[in-house]
């Protein structure tokens, strides 16, 4: 019998650096990273543009242990930030700040990357959230990878954190998918019959010398290219850490019960990206307040509902993994509205204060800057 995969976590979170007094983005002050790694080491580095930073955890045994981590992270980049006179937020999308300004970190690979992507890559003054789940069987990883791409949007929705973008809303809950869309090797991955038919895809390109290697492809959902794991990229960052926990706890426990399926010689029912592209455009106009196509009912379905029935699910796999008050904790990002909600939430009521656009704006920053802060470490 085929021993149970690790379901291992690593989470990855992009944060952007903004001033405290202003909101506008700032580049990274010199040191930063310096400061950064005398405490955290390796798991900060430095992200695409100037004004970005990493951070990584370790392979974390299960959510507890990624919640100390993380908190470890955000705790330490917030104080050696503020120190440096800057403040980070995590959020996909800065609210108003123009990309034409911003300029990318003198770094090979990302010198390399503006010089192939030309303008596109310019416009890419946006952030996610990466979650990596130890599938140490590699045609067991494109097995999971082929099925659990159906819940892709769902996460999607619930994430959402990008609705302004150069100042102005977009009427998108997920504007980072747009920006980010532009690149080549994006959106849904293809489904593939095993680990060896994904690298000769992969292989036919590196031999025109179009790519490096697999981390070149910035599908929503990948095999890592250096690690035995499925890694999760839809997410939009953030702003809290127990979103990104919650977010990460439902990746882990999703990839369980599709293990759990296949144990019964049963998997999930595969749809054409065709379809599912619908639910993922769905997720990115509406977040959570549009609903998403249940294609076994034919129907559109509120998310409230959708979510209901995927916490019932997963819910023995996430009490075995140790994280069952972490994906029922989804319920409040419906109940309070996702990041991208909350934003706009933030603006109308100081646009109805009397500020201006700009002024609401920078409001919308000083917000997200004080939801960065770690809470206590315990769960919920």
């Amino acid at each position: 019998m085929t021993e149970a995969p690790a379901f291992s976590l690593g989470i990855e979170e992009e944060y952007l650096l903004v001033d405290p007094d202003t909101g506008d983005l700032r580049p990274a002050p010199q040191g930063l990273l310096d400061d950064c790694r005398s405490v955290l080491g390796d798991r900060v580095t430095p992200e695409y543009l100037q004004s970005q930073i990493e951070v990584g955890t370790s392979v974390c045994t299960n959510i507890a242990q990624a919640r100390t981590e993380l908190t470890e992270l955000r705790q330490v980049v917030a104080d050696k930030a503020r120190a440096l006179g800057v403040t980070p937020i995590s959020a996909s999308c800065h609210p108003f700040a123009d990309w034409r300004s911003q300029h990318h970190t003198s770094k090979e690979r990302y010198d390399q990357q503006r010089e192939d992507m030309a303008a596109v890559a310019r416009r890419m003054v946006v952030c996610g959230m990466h979650v990596h789940i130890g599938i140490e069987d590699r045609e067991q990883r494109i097995d999971l990878m082929n099925q659990f791409t159906y819940f892709l949007p769902h996460l999607l929705a619930l994430s959402a954190s990008s609705p302004f973008w150069r100042g102005e809303d977009t009427g998108l809950a997920s504007y980072r998918l747009t920006v980010f869309g532009n690149m080549p090797r994006t959106g849904f991955p293809p489904r593939f019959d095993s680990f060896d038919d994904f690298e000769r895809n992969v292989a036919r390109l590196q031999q025109l010398d179009l790519l490096e290697d697999a981390s070149k492809i910035w599908w929503d959902l990948r095999p890592s290219a250096h690690f035995p794991t499925i890694e999760t990229r839809i997410c939009d960052a953030s702003p809290r850490l127990e979103q990104t926990l919650t977010l990460a706890a439902l990746c882990q426990s999703t990839l369980r019960m599709l293990w759990r399926l296949g144990r019964q010689n049963q998997q999930w029912r595969l749809y054409d990206n065709f379809l599912l592209g619908e639910n993922r455009w769905r997720a990115i106009r509406h977040g959570v307040t549009g609903g998403l196509i249940d294609f076994a009912q034919g129907t559109i379905r509120p998310m409230p509902e959708l979510l209901d029935e995927w916490i019932e699910l997963i819910a023995e796999d996430a009490d075995a993994l140790g994280c069952l008050a972490e994906i029922t904790a989804a319920r409040s990002m419906l109940d309070q509205g996702n990041a991208a909600e909350a934003q706009r939430a933030t603006h109308a009521r100081a646009r109805a204060e009397g500020q201006d656009n700009h002024q609401a704006l920078r409001t919308v920053v000083a917000a997200l800057a004080a939801a960065f802060d770690p809470v206590p470490a315990e769960a919920g």
